[in-house]
């Protein structure tokens, strides 16, 4: 492969006029200055984050060791507790504090609602969600099984099942923008009208009601062809109602009302991480010109639905006059973060003076950050305030995060921008960051502007941690058990201690069913109840649901209550290993839970490493369409690994139900054409792969299924380099 040298930096060709050709110009930072500070921080940083990597893996090797130790005697909580002191994983708390971040977005500080997490390299997604900030309550309702767990039928358009979408949303409007006059309601109105700067609807027997709370309604929208929107506000989120009386479904109602678009998506994580497969310097490329696409707003891509292609841009923003006359403008994309690498995978995109691959997770710093200087010193299109949003995952407590913060401040030197332009978000999903959060967010307290529960790499580091513990629940109970309970309240109650609220985000995470939007609508609440002003969602059709969710609950009152409740999570609680007390299940719930398992790990890693696909739909054994990503499989891998380690199975049933789910999974694709089938040879490297992330789990550091899924992806490429 080609290489370029640069300030002692090897840099293949492909990557090396990617950015000096396309990415550096319009940035304000010549390539001698970039390449100069890429090889600064890979240099300086690079020992340092080598020499952390080795502090995990010591840590892990004395927990290991004590729980080898206490083999066959119960787990003495306070020692437990004072063992982690003693290995510095847990560190002391220091007094309490509040961040000092700054020029924080609304859609960040101020706005709660969904946000979404798509992988970066697909152009389609990735402009899809950018415009997810506004979609259609109609479209969400009607193509989904949200209201009675039924889906549309595949042909022609269902009049009665379109009335119970009307119906739906006209409740939504009744309740959350209710009439002064509660006899009357949405569904009767038969014409809406501005009137002294108010908001009036009018019925059939002439007689006209405002809105109960008249401040509610914000603006108007004519377009050219005389269709208009009538714009209302709660819990600063924005509705509008479309009138267009020449719409097939706005000609049959009262009002004219065609459609009621929600602001749904606020925010959204362009994901470089654990949706992606991004193995070499042309898949970095890829990823890196999609971010620079939106950060330029000029990503377009070429859509083809039967005998029809158009081009699919980003949105416009949005133009009103307040009820006042005045011109207003609302944003039309959501406000875009980007999620780096965590600090353990290197990049061959770039060697170093020794020929060493440098940290994948210090060119993303450097990258994705000069990437943004085309909005930052340009229109500012993303961020108002003049940031960039960069979510850091996988960190393992505050001296890591200390680290970051470090790393980004020398980017910020060498890209000639303010201090503290960067803000990060913290993925609290290992185990030595939950004890500790408090003290990671103290870490980087001056640019800190979210956090959030990644529970599935949570559950997955759960059980690497304390592997040798003995046999961890099924995973069904694991899901319900008290520790992931009390995780995601600590999280919340760290959160408002450190003064996020009215400054940050504090998170939840996925709804990994993207099929099943029903059971989202009645369980996902549970997120803003919560007190988290964001929480993930996997769809623009599901954020639009989930939209709902903050017009039901003003999260920054429930924020406010739980901060006045003074309750804490107890650190035992969340301490407190979810092994399971008794083992002696049946062959049957044994069998089931080993090859749901499997089948799941195989049923992603096979689309991973053969066709590069980091995020998709995967049917379980029971056929249920489930969101798979390196978190979830990170989970499967780990669970299977502990059964084995304590004896619960042998390698020998390992393998033979892995062949079993093969045989499944290839049928399942059987109508892919692009799938390459594991048996009946199964020496294929998706096959073995999966077999590796299995056999070799427990020593996999942090249980991360990174390294081997990397390797098979190459040698699926037939890239040894």
């Amino acid at each position: 492969m080609q290489r370029i040298e640069r300030y002692g930096l090897e840099i293949t060709a492909v990557f090396a006029q990617f950015i000096e050709d396309s990415a550096l110009p319009g940035t304000g930072v010549n390539a001698d200055q970039f390449w100069h500070g890429l090889s600064d921080i890979a240099h300086e940083f690079g020992p340092q984050n080598e020499a952390l990597l080795t502090k995990r893996e010591a840590m892990q090797h004395k927990i290991d060791q004590w729980h080898k130790n206490q083999k066959g005697t119960a787990i003495d909580p306070q020692e437990y507790h004072a063992m982690l002191r003693e290995i510095g994983y847990i560190v002391p708390a220091e007094d309490d504090f509040e961040i000092d971040t700054s020029d924080i977005d609304p859609e960040i500080a101020t706005i709660a609602g969904p946000q979404l997490v798509v992988p970066i390299t697909n152009a389609r997604f990735v402009i899809n969600a950018a415009n997810a900030r506004w979609n259609s309550l109609y479209d969400a309702l009607y193509g989904t099984d949200a209201i009675d767990g039924s889906l549309p039928r595949e042909a022609g358009y269902d009049h009665k099942r379109g009335a119970r979408v009307i119906e739906w949303a006209k409740s939504f409007l009744d309740k959350y923008f209710g009439l002064a006059d509660r006899t009357r309601h949405h569904a009767n109105v038969t014409k809406y009208l501005v009137s002294d700067q108010v908001l009036e609807a009018e019925f059939e027997d002439g007689e006209r009601a405002t809105l109960s709370d008249p401040r509610k309604f914000v603006g108007v929208r004519v377009s050219s062809d005389q269709r208009q929107a009538i714009l209302l506000c709660n819990n600063n989120l924005h509705v509008e109602i479309v009138i267009d009386r020449a719409h097939p479904v706005g000609s049959k109602d009262r009002a004219g009302v065609a459609d009621i678009v929600m602001e749904s998506a606020v925010t959204t994580i362009m994901d470089c991480e654990d949706s992606v497969a991004v193995v070499d310097a042309e898949d970095k490329v890829q990823a890196y010109q999609n971010w620079l696409g939106l950060m330029k707003g000029d990503l377009q891509t070429e859509i083809t639905k039967g005998d029809h292609t158009f081009i699919r841009r980003l949105n416009p923003d949005r133009e009103y006059l307040t009820p006042q006359g005045e011109a207003m403008v609302l944003k039309g994309r959501s406000l875009q973060l980007v999620r780096n690498v965590g600090m353990l995978m290197r990049s061959p995109a770039i060697l170093d003076r020794g020929g060493k691959e440098i940290f994948e997770g210090l060119l993303d710093a450097m990258c994705t950050v000069m990437l943004a200087l085309h909005d930052v010193r340009g229109k500012r299109q993303n961020s108002k305030h003049g940031s960039v949003y960069v979510v850091k995952p996988k960190l393992h407590g505050p001296e890591e995060t200390a680290f970051t913060d470090q790393v980004f401040s020398r980017v910020e030197q060498w890209l000639d921008l303010p201090e503290n332009t960067v803000k990060i978000g913290i993925m609290d999903e290992e185990r030595r960051t939950t004890v500790n959060l408090t003290e990671c967010i103290r870490a980087a307290r001056k640019r800190v502007a979210f956090i959030n529960t990644g529970f599935l790499d949570r559950t997955g580091d759960e059980i690497h941690t304390s592997m040798e513990a003995g046999p961890f629940m099924p995973k069904a109970d694991l899901k319900v058990a008290d520790w992931l309970n009390a995780y995601e309240d600590w999280n919340t109650e760290a959160g408002i201690q450190c003064g996020l609220v009215g400054s940050g985000q504090i998170g939840k995470g996925m709804w990994a069913m993207p099929d099943l939007m029903k059971d989202m609508l009645e369980q996902k609440i549970g997120h803003p109840m919560a007190g988290a002003n964001t929480a993930w969602v996997p769809s623009p059709t599901a954020a639009v649901l989930h939209a709902t969710h903050y017009h039901e609950v003003n999260v920054r009152s429930r924020q406010d209550e739980i901060r006045a409740s003074a309750r804490k999570t107890d650190l035992q609680r969340i301490t407190t290993i979810p092994i399971a007390t008794e083992t002696n299940w049946s062959e049957a719930e044994i069998r089931n839970e080993i090859e749901n398992n499997l089948q799941g790990i195989l049923g992603y890693v096979v689309r991973w490493i053969d066709q590069g696909i980091g995020c998709s739909k995967v049917p379980d054994i029971s056929n249920v369409q489930l969101m798979e990503d390196r978190a979830t499989c990170r989970i499967s891998s780990q669970h299977v690994a502990n059964w084995l380690h304590h004896g619960i199975i042998d390698q020998e049933y390992v393998e033979a139900a892995f062949r079993r789910m093969a045989k499944v999974v290839d049928e399942q694709n059987v109508q892919d054409p692009n799938y390459r089938p594991m048996a009946p040879d199964f020496t294929g490297p998706a096959f073995n792969a999966a077999r590796m992330l299995v056999f070799e789990g427990r020593i996999q550091p942090s249980g991360y299924t990174e390294p081997i899924l990397h390797q098979g992806r190459l040698a699926a490429k037939g890239r040894t380099d």
